[in-house]
C-alpha cells in the first residue's frame, strides 16, 4: 500500500524495493536536540529513478543513510522487500549494504594508488554476483580510461568511476547523495547520463538527492523535502535527458 503522503500507484503495478514507515530521527548533543526526520513514509519502486529534492538540512541525507543501512532511525521501520532492516543486527546490516546497495557520494573516495579498474575491482572481489569491472567502466563510458589513476582523471571522470564501483556488484538499490554537487554543469550532465543509463539498462532502483531543482526533470518521481518531512510528490509524465536540463 502506498504511503499516505505519497502519490499512490495502482496495486500490483510495480513491486516495492524499499519501504519506510513513520521514520523519525533525532540527534542529541548534550541538551541540544535536532529532529532530522519527522514521521516520514516512503516507497521506492523497482527500477524507478526518484529525485529527493530539498534544501540543505531538510533531512534528505539522513533518510538516504537510513535506507542504505548506514544509520538507524529513532522511531519507525524500513523494509527491503519483505525484510525489516530496522530489525537487523550490525552483521546483517553489513551484508545488506555489501550485497544489495550501491552508494555514490558528492566526494568520490577513490584510492589514489589504484587505477580506475582496480578501484572498481575492490568491490567485485567481495560481491556475490558482480559484473566485470571493465564492463562496469564501459557502462559509464570510461573503458578507455581504465588504466588511469584518479589524479589523471577529471572530477567528472572520477565520479563516474565511483558510479561504476557502486554498480559493479549489481545492487538492487543505488543511492546517490549530491553526486553532481562538486561539478560544473557540463560535467554534471555526464554524471547524470551515467546514472540514468544504469537505471535504464540494469533496472536498478535509484534514489538521487539534490538541492538542484533542474535535476528533477530526469526522474520518474520527484519527492520534495522540507524540515524533515515529505512535502510535495510529483510524477514526470515525460522524463528529460540530462543534456536537455536547463541548469
Amino acid at each position: 500500500m502506498a504511503a499516505p503522503n505519497q502519490s499512490p500507484r495502482r496495486s500490483g503495478e510495480t513491486a516495492v524495493t524499499l519501504s519506510a514507515r513513520g521514520l523519525t530521527k533525532i540527534y542529541r548533543t548534550g541538551e541540544v536536540e535536532v529532529q532530522a526526520l519527522r514521521g516520514v513514509d516512503l516507497d521506492l519502486y523497482e527500477s524507478e529513478l526518484v529525485v529527493l529534492l530539498g534544501a540543505s538540512g531538510s533531512g534528505k541525507s539522513t533518510l538516504l543513510n537510513i535506507l542504505g543501512g548506514l544509520d538507524q532511525p529513532s522511531e519507525g521501520q524500513v523494509f527491503f522487500y519483505d525484510e525489516e532492516l530496522t530489525g537487523f543486527g550490525e552483521s546483517r546490516l553489513t551484508r545488506y549494504r555489501r550485497d544489495h546497495v550501491g552508494f555514490v557520494f558528492q566526494f568520490y573516495n577513490l584510492i589514489p594508488s589504484l587505477t580506475a579498474l582496480e578501484n572498481v575491482a575492490l568491490v567485485t572481489e567481495i560481491a556475490p554476483a558482480p559484473i566485470e569491472p571493465a564492463e562496469a567502466l564501459e557502462l559509464v563510458d570510461l573503458g578507455p580510461r581504465r588504466d588511469h589513476f584518479p589524479a589523471q582523471l577529471s572530477g567528472g571522470e572520477q565520479q563516474r568511476v565511483a558510479i561504476a564501483r557502486a554498480i559493479a556488484k549489481q545492487p538492487e538499490v543505488l543511492l546517490c547523495d549530491e553526486p553532481t554537487g562538486a561539478l560544473d554543469s557540463a560535467t554534471g550532465i555526464l554524471v547524470l547520463e551515467a546514472i540514468q543509463r544504469i537505471n535504464r539498462e540494469l533496472g536498478t532502483t535509484t534514489a538521487l538527492i539534490t538541492h538542484n531543482v533542474a535535476i528533477a526533470g530526469l526522474a520518474d518521481r520527484v519527492i520534495s523535502f522540507s524540515d524533515g518531512r515529505i512535502g510535495d510528490v510529483s510524477v514526470n509524465t515525460e522524463k528529460r535527458a540530462p543534456a536537455d536540463l536547463a541548469w
